[in-house]
């Protein structure tokens, strides 16, 4: 649906020259979610808008549903009014003296010129049902609540039935638990729509719950591009692996390779013992390495001896509601560990330290 190829794009200030894309290529197929994550400035909405159209890259290509809408060594650059997508705003960009219906429906009076009045009031109608706000339909847009104007904006990205969805960090100013709520909402709408959608966001937690695909940038480039799952259980560099969760990063080294092809098995020495972990790459025994661990793949027992190698000291706990996350620090290192609600170590208590050896991964 969606092929990018050897996209680039530098911004220069005066004598200074920034390059937001770095040759960025990714195909994203039909009907699929994918999410841009990663932190301020890496790229992700100027990537975003280049597919918008609303900023020209200086090379590579662009095609959407196999039509090209950039393309730097051919001259092509479609205007913005005639590439087939519909897009979200961060700020939403809701017209202040409009009804909902009006603003709804204000993106087929340029798509959709032919349309007849009783038409456009139908699929208001029907769009505006789609996102629950059909009974606010003639109600003055800026009495909407921070989720209605949210919803709102995604009606109307989607009233002229685009092939493909834009979103720039949609939810980023709404409060906490609407913000959830909207992110399964906006999740069961696009599948149930089936319309491919691209996320920009700088929130681990919205990518991973939203997306088929994530695609982790930084300094304008892709470090990772996997299913959510893979991409947090199997980070392959220590960036993605910082910013896709919290993990714990240990010292190690390969004792014993295992595997003739694709991720290997590798056992590997640290200060907590042996472990057993996957990696993508080509090890050699006596290779050291950084072993990322999940806060949940780490166990605690309570130190029923004198301190032994992998025992530590509880210096934090913070109680989550479904979970209890610990600060526990060691002779190797500071460890933070999430365990399951209930009965947990105090702050100032011995444990020793288990490592989960499913849940590791070596990083390249």
């Amino acid at each position: 649906m969606i092929s990018i190829a050897g996209l680039r794009l530098t911004y220069r200030d005066g004598g200074a020259a920034l390059a937001a894309l770095r040759g960025v290529s990714i195909d994203v197929q039909a009907g699929e979610f994918l999410a841009l994550l990663g932190p301020s400035g890496c790229g992700k909405t100027t990537l975003l808008r280049c597919i918008a159209g609303l900023n020209k890259p200086d090379a590579g290509r662009i095609e959407i549903d196999g039509v090209t809408v950039y393309a730097a060594t051919e001259n092509i650059d479609v205007p913005v009014r005639l590439r087939d997508i519909g897009m979200v705003f961060q700020s939403y960009a809701i017209w202040p003296h409009m009804t909902v219906a009006q603003n709804a429906a204000f993106p087929l009076r340029y798509r959709c010129p032919e349309m007849k009045a009783s038409e456009i009031r139908e699929r208001t109608t029907e769009c505006l049902r789609l996102v629950h706000l059909d009974e606010l339909a003639e109600r003055g847009a800026p009495t909407l609540s921070g989720g209605q104007q949210q919803r709102l904006a995604l009606a109307r990205a989607l009233i002229s039935q685009p092939k493909v969805l834009l979103l720039d960090e949609p939810l980023s100013n709404l409060d906490a638990r609407l913000r959830e709520e909207m992110r399964f909402e906006l999740r069961a709408l696009t599948r149930r729509l089936g319309v491919t959608t691209i996320l920009v966001t700088h929130e681990q937690s919205e990518a991973l719950s939203l997306a088929d695909q994530v695609a982790v940038m930084s300094d304008g480039e892709f470090l990772q591009v996997s299913a959510p799952r893979e991409l947090y259980n199997r980070p392959q560099t220590e960036f993605v692996a910082r910013f896709v969760g919290r993990v714990n990063l240990i010292p190690a080294e390969v004792l014993a390779i295992g595997g003739e092809a694709g991720p290997r098995r590798v056992s590997v020495s640290t200060p907590f013992g042996t472990v057993e972990c996957l990696s993508d790459v080509s090890r050699r025994v006596g290779d050291c390495a950084m072993l990322a661990v999940q806060p949940e793949a780490l166990g605690l027992q309570r130190s029923v001896g004198g301190v032994a190698e992998a025992s530590g000291t509880v210096e934090g706990v913070a109680f989550l509601g479904d979970a209890t996350e610990l600060v526990v620090r060691t002779a190797a290192s500071s460890l933070i560990a999430k365990l399951p609600a209930g009965e947990t170590p105090a702050v100032g208590e011995t444990v020793v330290v288990r490592i989960n050896s499913q849940s590791c991964m070596l990083l390249n």
